[in-house]
């Protein structure tokens, strides 16, 4: 079971973008994010030609999560638990019925952050920061009941989350940005911590392996990158892990995104 997530930074102009990525990458699971589009206006018929069902959450121009699948789906839910007042679109989750197994999927789309607003050194309540480290808070609670179930299941997405100083080409460029602050950090680390195998670093070590180059200043150029997209598996699913990788190529072709695709084969 092939299970690959990207944030394609808008459906609209990934529109021939992704497509001929699914072409060519072939997974059986795609976690998509930044879709910046209503789940009425996404252009389904284009992904069910190709075999997948796809499921939305989406939200007008702004942020949207979906699942494309080849194999069969249960059990969809939409949104983050722990905050009926949080009207953004960042989560969804699934069972995908695998030939061997079943492995529940959540799709995620980790709030920036910035700007850091803080007050004697902590965030402002209310502000970007302060939303970004209450919605880890959230994912972490929804991390403890889906660990214990004891079943296999992964979290992937854009984490908006730089874990090391190597995930940076330039780290000191991020050290008071709110991907790589130390309560950022700290939060991912507890997540990390409560038993999940961040699958890309249990078979890739060492500095210059990059998930995002921003648009300006030649970043993709000079491979001035960051590695902010993550997945992280379940005691079960790592067991089932055969790889993990990251498409960097994709971030030179036409209209790319400024994300790259990163992947996961599972013996499922």
């Amino acid at each position: 079971m092939k299970i690959a997530s990207f944030n394609i930074n808008g459906i609209k102009a990934r529109i021939k973008a992704l497509p001929d990525w699914l072409d060519e990458a072939q997974p059986d699971v795609a976690l998509l994010q930044e879709i910046k589009s209503v789940d009425e206006a996404f252009p389904r018929e284009l992904f069910e030609e190709r075999g997948y069902r796809v499921e939305t959450h989406g939200q007008k121009s702004f942020n949207g999560v979906a699942i494309l699948s080849k194999l069969p789906l249960e059990d969809v839910s939409r949104g983050l638990p722990g905050d009926d007042s949080d009207e953004q679109a960042r989560w969804i989750e699934a069972t995908v019925i695998g030939d061997k197994t079943a492995v529940r999927v959540c799709g995620l789309y980790l709030p920036n952050g910035n700007p850091v607003e803080l007050d004697n050194g902590q965030p402002v309540r209310g502000g970007k920061y302060d939303y970004k480290l209450k919605w880890m808070e959230r994912l972490h609670a929804r991390a403890q009941e889906l660990l214990a179930a004891e079943e296999p299941f992964l979290m992937a997405g854009d984490y908006n989350i730089i874990p090391q100083d190597e995930d940076a080409k330039k780290p000191e460029s991020w050290q008071e940005d709110a991907l790589a602050r130390p309560e950022s950090r700290a939060a991912f680390r507890r997540i990390l911590n409560l038993g999940f195998t961040e699958a890309f670093r249990a078979r890739t070590h060492g500095p210059g392996h990059y998930s995002f180059w921003d648009y300006q200043a030649g970043a993709w150029q000079r491979d001035n990158g960051i590695r902010i997209d993550h997945f992280l598996l379940s005691p079960q699913a790592a067991d089932m892990m055969i790889d993990c990788q990251i498409d960097k190529e994709i971030r030179g072709r036409e209209k790319p995104s400024d994300h790259v695709p990163i992947w996961v084969e599972l013996d499922a």
